[in-house]
């Protein structure tokens, strides 16, 4: 799209491609490969000298629709669409990065991707390092000559810390690394990493790009230049997103911007009630005021976003009594549903960090992680009143 639209048109608009049939949705395109003319044409296709559709694990009509109208709410040049959020993180350091490199990662990132830098990357030569999201001099004093790699969630999970993109940015440009940002807890709707210098966004489609729950996905964004190595990847490995939840998540997309006000605004709600609660040991919230990052996340971030974690006062027990004591929120490790979601990340998501590693990213045993949704925030507070309010 030409003209320069809000986000709220971009999620409607943006990438739509019509058939012969000029329908008015968005066409779902079920089928594996697709038919050539000529035999000149297809050695054209082949060879990339024409462009078009050739096979469904690299080209495909609606998920190519999804890849433009999520590079348009990112602001990227171009976007690689992935079958997860996890395969999406693979697709960059495979496509991006050769044995011998060095990543410098915040330590404070979803357990699976620790998993993937520490024990798959490093097997094939890829070493990483784990620094704090928000000290800027441990950043530095990781570098190597070989680091070619920043990475960093910023809100982190599950702590949501800050990180601040712009000075990150910064940095690997002075040493010739890239830096790139998860933004899977905020979505474009709220932030977008690469206005602030980051060269590389990663999303979990799976999370507030469906907001539903659904189905699985993931993307990649940024430079036609950085993308070519991540589609490369994707062409010949095959971490393929699907055209169905490509479809899916188009339909998601439409949504984003209404649903990212309503989840930002119950959170704050839902953060104000925890942090008076005698229960509540802590609550960490960028949107209140008593967050240590507060003032940077309302530099970079339009508003706190939908996830609320908490230390319950009486470790793992009570924590474990407040989750089992909800009849109304979802007890599942997924997050950026409609539906509210809780999770208890020392014996889930970051279950299988050490304890050594879960100690030095703060997730204790009394932290819980709450994913607002869209239900009515009273019926939220009074879901979790129940477990806390019998501690």
């Amino acid at each position: 799209m030409d003209e320069n639209y809000d986000i709220e048109t971009l999620g409607v608009r943006a990438g739509i491609e019509r058939s012969q049939f000029n329908e008015h949705s968005e066409a779902l395109f079920l089928t594996s490969s697709f038919v050539f003319n000529s035999a000149a044409q297809a050695a054209a296709r082949f060879k990339g000298e024409e462009p078009g559709n050739i096979y469904a694990r690299f080209t495909n009509p609606t998920v190519t629709m999804f890849e433009q109208r999520l590079a348009a709410l990112e602001g990227a040049e171009r976007c690689v669409a992935t079958a997860s959020g996890m395969s999406a993180i693979l697709a960059t350091v495979m496509g991006l990065l050769s044995a011998g490199d060095h990543i410098v990662a915040s330590r404070s990132i979803f357990g699976s991707t620790v998993q993937l830098f520490n024990n798959i990357m490093a097997r094939f030569g890829v070493e990483t390092t784990l620094v704090s999201p928000t000290d800027l001099d441990e950043w530095r004093r990781a570098i190597r000559p070989n680091t070619k790699l920043f990475f960093v969630e910023s809100p982190s999970n599950p702590l949501t810390e800050i990180s601040d993109i712009g000075a990150l940015a910064a940095l690997a440009r002075e040493c010739g690394a890239r830096l790139a940002v998860d933004n899977c807890f905020c979505s474009p709707a709220l932030q977008r990493p690469l206005e602030l210098g980051a060269d590389i966004v990663i999303h979990s489609a799976t999370k507030y790009l469906d907001g539903q729950g659904r189905v699985l996905g993931g993307a990649v964004l940024g430079s036609k230049e950085l993308m070519e190595g991540v589609f490369t990847f994707l062409r010949t490995a095959g971490p393929t997103l699907s055209a169905f939840n490509a479809w899916v998540f188009l339909k998601g997309l439409e949504t984003l911007k209404l649903r990212m006000d309503a989840h930002s605004a119950s959170a704050l709600q839902l953060a104000n009630w925890l942090e008076q609660h005698p229960g509540v040991a802590r609550v960490y919230y960028p949107g209140l005021s008593s967050h240590p990052q507060h003032a940077l996340a309302m530099r970079q971030q339009r508003s706190g976003g939908g996830i609320v974690a908490f230390d319950v006062k009486g470790g793992k027990e009570a924590a474990w009594k407040v989750v089992d004591a909800t009849r109304m929120i979802s007890i599942t490790a997924n997050l950026g549903d409609a539906k509210t979601t809780i999770t208890h990340p020392a014996t889930t998501t970051h279950g299988r960090l050490s304890p050594e590693q879960r100690s030095a990213a703060s997730i204790g045993d009394g932290l819980l992680r709450v994913a607002v949704g869209l239900e009515s925030v009273r019926d939220i507070r009074n879901d979790l009143a129940r477990g806390l309010d019998a501690l």
